[in-house]
């Protein structure tokens, strides 16, 4: 999987979002996501809903995922 896949799965997922994923070796990857839908939600919160728009590619092929999210507000 590339960073440009992901980014484009997560941006579906959370339309309005602004994503980006770096990685190197196309299993371990970074992402920052910023998105307005995520005010109010715990951190916790937030990563669930970027994991379960990932569904069954988290452990396949995304092996690791370190995320940052944030509102627009706090980018």
């Amino acid at each position: 999987m590339t960073p440009a896949e992901i980014q484009r799965l997560i941006e579906a997922g959370l339309p309005g979002a602004r994503v980006e994923v770096r990685g190197d070796d196309g299993v371990h990857f970074e992402a920052v996501v910023v998105c307005e839908e995520f005010r109010g939600l715990p951190t916790v919160r937030q990563h669930q809903r970027v994991y379960r728009i990932l569904g069954d590619r988290m452990g396949r092929e995304i092996h690791a995922l370190a995320l940052r999210t944030v509102t627009p507000d706090a980018a």
